[in-house]
């Protein structure tokens, strides 16, 4: 199961090595010298944990890829930014939406 959530390598300049994180697990982190070792310690680290999780009857964090998202989320901007983004959908010909998806995929 530890093999279905979501693992990141970066760079730690505070602590000069590669960090391993798991989104689902934000208290944990792997520090390694290198890219490798960091993420197959994080990974190790959340099976770990997980076992530890499932030993005591707890419920483990669903991973992020597993949870089912309505393709809706609510941002407040300021109105002139709005405004500005009705008027560019409108010079595309494209609905708000549209434009707004567009947007975010880059």
């Amino acid at each position: 199961m530890s093999d279905r959530y979501t693992y990141r390598v970066t760079w730690s300049a505070e602590d000069e090595e590669h960090v391993g994180l798991c989104l689902e697990f934000p208290s944990l982190s792997w520090l390694a010298p290198v890219p490798e070792e960091a993420f197959s310690g994080i990974r190790e680290l959340v099976h770990d944990a997980l076992t530890d999780i499932l030993a005591n009857d707890e419920t483990p964090p669903e991973p992020l890829a597993d949870r089912a998202y309505s393709g809706k989320f609510v941002v407040r901007i300021p109105p002139d930014i709005h405004r500005d983004l009705v008027i560019r959908a409108a010079e595309n010909g494209v609905s708000l939406n549209r434009l707004v998806s567009s947007l975010l995929a880059d």
